[in-house]
């Protein structure tokens, strides 16, 4: 009996043993994707070994962009600060003469030089002949934005005053009173100034009256407006209405 016994359990274990094998035989998928997720990393390894520098770059490229766009803008602005503490230094001086050589002597370069002009030529107490000058150069740079160019024409208008030909002073008036300048609606109270100047009264209530009612004229331009229409003898106008939306038909 025991000979039997443990020929059954021989017996067992051998069957056990093929039906592992015969499961791991019938089963051959799950071997398959393993050597597959391991043939997959390992070429994933060699890439990053082969190009993973490329990434680093990369990230190192943004960071330092990044960084240095941000150490850009603090020197701009330091910059910027600089020269308008040394513009309100120059302009707190005393006398004429010493304002206008503070100012000259402080460094400034792009639209910094039209801004340092326009100081220069605006102040109260500089030579009228100096200040036309500075402000001629700059009305010609080129280089110079726009706004600042028109800037200074309007202003030379202003401080030549008669001593220029009336016909010059429109004409440099009627150049930055177009449509989409910056300082139009002033260039066209300064144009109807000249109509004052010419004798044309009606002419010039008419063009103040415009301004009345132009959108885009500031408050203090229509006050003036206003009072130099009743000065002149004329009515001021009642200001336009807002054009209110049609109504839909349904």
């Amino acid at each position: 009996m025991i000979p039997q016994r443990r020929g059954a359990k021989t017996n067992a274990g051998g069957s056990n043993l093929g039906h592992e094998r015969e499961a791991s035989v019938s089963n051959p998928d799950s071997f398959i994707s393993e050597v597959t997720e391991e043939v997959r990393r390992d070429r994933l390894y060699a890439m990053f070994r082969k190009y993973g520098w490329i990434g680093v770059v990369i990230v190192l490229g943004v960071v330092g962009g990044a960084a240095y766009t941000e150490w850009t803008k603090a020197r701009a602005a330091a910059r910027a600060q600089s020269f308008g503490d040394a513009l309100l230094d120059a302009v707190d001086l005393g006398a004429p003469e010493d304002r206008a050589a503070a100012m000259a002597a402080i460094p400034a370069d792009g639209g910094q030089i039209a801004l340092k002009d326009l100081m220069l030529a605006t102040d109260a107490g500089s030579d009228k002949a100096a200040a036309l000058a500075a402000l001629d150069k700059l009305a010609a740079d080129q280089s110079q934005p726009q706004v600042y160019r028109d800037l200074a024409v309007l202003r030379r208008v202003m401080l030549a005053g008669k001593d220029q030909p009336i016909a010059e002073r429109r004409t440099a008036l009627e150049a930055i009173s177009v449509p989409g300048r910056a300082f139009r609606t002033l260039a066209a109270e300064q144009l109807a100034y000249l109509l004052i100047e010419d004798g044309k009264k009606d002419d010039a209530i008419a063009a103040l009256s415009a301004l009345l009612q132009d959108q885009e004229a500031p408050g203090g331009l229509r006050q003036r407006a206003g009072q130099m229409i009743i000065a002149l003898g004329g009515t001021v106008p009642e200001p336009a209405a807002a054009v209110a939306p049609a109504a839909d038909a349904g």
